[in-house]
């Protein structure tokens, strides 16, 4: 059992909530990563609930509704313990084929109605666009979000993988409360132009892929099942050039007597006290070690001595594939 952890928290931008440093991502527990034990990913949540951990993240889209409904199962008793955030808007055929985005109002509000039903509550604590939908204004979509909240369906809207310009034109309909990408020592990318528009409005960040999916924790695709075995990061002559920076921040978390990970998330926790690292341990042995990295306090010269040993933009191949890339609009 993992005991309570004390731990300042941290508050999502301006207007929303207080979490917990670190919250519980759940993608992994429905297929993404290969099988998983459901047994074991209700004993994780419940595990992680004990901790301290009160934000647990989520997609109507992961197993294609089956990560909904087994949080709707764990929290049966535990609804007010925790704020859920619910991504939504990626469209998905009967064999998992991913079939693009879908965020007009209307389907705004249908995909809220089935995600309360899937997850057995009556409101959503953080509601987002899974990505930009092309054929869609933000502004109508955060809108449709809007009309939910006043309706009292949704609490807070937050945003994932938008660039600045879609940041700006969405916080001019309604307050957001974060913005969810991918961030971690060899994805940097949102610094540039992303992070200066989060601090100029108030918007928390949620940071996704820490570990850049298990790169920096060594972790390897499972034979089937694992998407990441797709990914430019994972594949071909990459994945060694990238297995010699993990082995350089392995050296460095060495000298520390911690893991690797627990060095990754304490770097990210430190580069920022809006960043709240969405953490997706799929076991109550991950999570333990993911909720060790609370402990590690790192100085300016130890921060220096991670990023020189591995550089902003030295990791090979980009973070999903290239037609994902192109049409990610924070990537823009």
């Amino acid at each position: 059992m993992i005991a309570k952890i004390a731990s300042q928290t941290r508050k999502l931008g301006r207007t929303g909530p207080e979490v917990f440093p670190i919250a519980l991502g759940c993608m992994g527990m429905s297929g993404m990563y290969g099988p998983a034990e459901e047994p074991e990913s209700l004993a994780t949540i419940h595990a992680a609930i004990d901790a301290g951990v009160n934000l647990i993240d989520t997609g109507d889209f992961y197993g294609m509704g089956h990560n909904e409904m087994l949080i709707g199962r764990a929290l049966h008793f535990q609804r007010e313990d925790v704020l859920l955030s619910v991504k939504f808007g990626a469209q998905r055929g009967p064999d998992g084929a991913w079939l693009g985005y879908d965020a007009r109002p209307a389907a705004v509000k249908t995909a809220l109605a089935y995600t309360l039903k899937r997850l057995g509550t009556d409101y959503i604590d953080i509601y987002r666009p899974a990505r930009l939908d092309p054929h869609v204004p933000i502004e109508d979509t955060v809108g449709a979000i809007a009309e939910m909240v006043k309706a009292g369906y949704v609490r807070h809207i937050g945003l994932s993988e938008v660039g600045p310009e879609t940041i700006r034109r969405a916080a001019k309909v309604h307050p957001i409360v974060d913005l969810q990408i991918e961030y971690s020592l060899v994805s940097r990318g949102p610094e540039e132009s992303i992070f200066p528009v989060l601090e100029e409005l108030g918007i928390g960040l949620t940071a996704y892929a820490v570990l850049s999916r298990g790169l920096l924790s060594s972790s390897k695709p499972a034979a089937a099942g694992d998407f990441r075995a797709r990914l430019p990061r994972f594949s071909g002559e990459n994945i060694a050039r990238n297995q010699a920076l993990v082995a350089r921040l392995g050296e460095i978390a060495a000298g520390k007597g911690i893991a690797p990970a627990q060095l990754a998330i304490a770097w990210a926790l430190a580069r920022r006290n809006w960043i709240v690292p969405v953490m997706g341990a799929r076991t109550r042995k991950q999570l333990a070690e993911t909720l060790g990295a609370l402990k590690v306090h790192l100085s300016a010269d130890e921060m220096a001595q991670i990023e020189a040993a591995v550089p902003a933009g030295s990791v090979a191949g980009t973070r999903y594939d290239a037609h994902q890339m192109q049409v990610l609009d924070s990537e823009k």
